[in-house]
């Protein structure tokens, strides 16, 4: 196997970011030791259920069956949320999301809003898109609080902090105007309600994104589990929500059995400590205007994939993070986009739309493609298969006139024939020569993007076709 079994490592393409998390101990210790107990807890949490494959095969059919007739769904929502007295608005991309949400905010006269812990306005960089129009982002999730103050980037799904251990957290929870007096769990819990519970009490607009969207009612559903999201949902007198249009289910019914796969495969937990649940706008209780903005943003062009839109099935729950082995050794950060882990993988390069991008290019080679992401998957998403299917977009965008392509044709050429190919073993197992103990650790260019970050087995000196002929004639 050599140093690292990780496809991704050998790439040419090998974001730096990756490079430099391999070598940063303290920040696999945190990784290794989260993430296990993560994925440990999520396994009991499951084994619970006699059901469970079928609550997934569940999931998966309701999912394909609302990418189907998205444009149907999205539309009975839309009815759904106006009569309910709230406002929808439609988002082709990033920047006319931004837009909106800047806009809205102005118009109540806010220079700071909460926010719920929402991927998708991550993926639209909305927090930067305020800051620049005047107004200030108050993230009040726990983790992401730890994120915004420490001037960091989020490294996992579910748990944006993970690569944080509590005595870095108590650092950066020293600019707070009560600072934590220790770096015990309690201590710094209660710095975050002190810090936040001002913010909460003062914000006139609130933003949050969304787990799912139920047309039939126009409901809108956050999960959450420390009850910020419910303080942030309640409080403010402007509630303006971004959801990705593959959010949308069709009825309660459906929403049923989403609310049991989420918690098991994201916390662990039976059931989400806090589900919230509004539609539109309720007189004299809770926001008094409430906006919609439905967020495409490259989900209609993934759509058109048959094999990679089965992407826009995923519900965010982490599980796929938590088992990866490249995720453990490398972290969210090296991934280089708001999607990390193997999801992150398939997911961010199709809303790119870019293959022809180093950094797209890279993320679906950022896998072993050992299968442990589906099998854990409570959605039944193939992720293997939708990374090898972009590996070959990727090819495709490249060209014909690289290096790459040019071995490649090399090799086809020596496979073609019997006599190319045994020459060519003959002549490979000449690298026992240069081998130590087995493997070789060190190659010149091109070789050495391989040989940096991994040993190539030396080709033993007699092949199996030799050999048979050999012993058997």
């Amino acid at each position: 196997m050599g140093r690292n079994p990780v496809t991704w490592l050998g790439s040419p393409t090998f974001p730096d970011a990756a490079r430099a998390s391999l070598t940063d101990t303290q920040l696999r210790g945190n990784l290794r030791k989260a993430t296990t107990t993560i994925r440990t807890k999520r396994a009991a949490a499951v084994g619970e259920l006699d059901d469970w494959e079928r609550l997934r095969r569940a999931g998966e059919s309701i999912k394909d069956d609302v990418l189907a007739d998205l444009d149907l769904h999205l539309e009975r929502l839309e009815a759904a949320v106006t009569a309910r007295g709230g406002v929808v608005h439609w988002a082709r991309d990033a920047d006319e999301a931004n837009r909106i949400v800047l806009d809205l905010a102005r118009q109540e006269g806010a220079d700071e809003v909460v926010k719920v812990k929402s991927m998708a306005t991550a993926e639209i960089g909305l927090n930067e898109a305020l800051e620049a129009g005047g107004i200030h982002a108050v993230e009040t999730d726990l983790a992401e609080v730890i994120v915004q103050l420490g001037d960091d980037r989020p490294s996992h799904i579910l748990v944006p902090a993970i690569h944080r251990n509590r005595a870095e957290i108590k650092e950066i929870f020293a600019k707070m105007p009560e600072p934590p007096t220790s770096d015990d769990p309690r201590a710094l819990a209660e710095a975050a309600r002190r810090y936040l519970r001002r913010k909460f009490l003062s914000a006139k607009v609130a933003i949050s994104g969304a787990n799912f969207g139920v047309a039939d009612t126009g409901s809108i559903v956050v999960v959450e589990s420390e009850g910020n999201g419910r303080m942030c949902l309640t409080l403010p007198e402007t509630l303006i929500t971004v959801m990705g249009i593959e959010k949308v289910l069709p009825s309660w019914q459906d929403l049923e059995v989403f609310l049991q796969l989420l918690p098991r495969s994201s916390t662990a937990e039976r059931m989400n400590p806090y589900t919230s649940i509004w539609s539109g706008v309720t007189p004299g209780d809770g926001p008094q205007k409430f906006h919609l903005v439905l967020l495409d943003n490259g989900r209609t062009a993934t759509l058109a994939d048959e094999v990679g839109r089965q992407a826009l099935r995923c519900i965010r729950c982490s599980a796929c993070l938590n088992v990866c082995p490249v995720y453990e050794r490398t972290g969210g950060q090296a991934y280089g986009s708001v999607y990390p882990g193997p999801i992150g993988a398939i997911l961010a390069p199709q809303l790119g739309g870019d293959l022809s991008d180093p950094q797209a290019a890279s993320l679906p080679y950022a896998s072993s493609l050992c299968g442990a992401c589906y099998e854990v998957c409570p959605v039944r998403i193939n992720i293997p298969e939708v990374l090898t299917h972009l590996r070959g977009e990727v090819v495709e965008a490249k060209g014909k006139r690289t290096g790459e392509a040019a071995a490649m044709s090399a090799a086809a050429w020596m496979f073609r024939d019997r006599r190319r190919y045994e020459a060519a073993q003959k002549a490979g197992s000449l690298s026992r020569f240069i081998a130590r103990g087995g493997t070789i650790s060190s190659l010149p260019w091109p070789g050495s993007k391989w040989t940096d970050t991994r040993d190539v087995p030396a080709v033993p000196k007699e092949s199996f076709r030799a050999w048979w002929r050999r012993n058997r004639g």
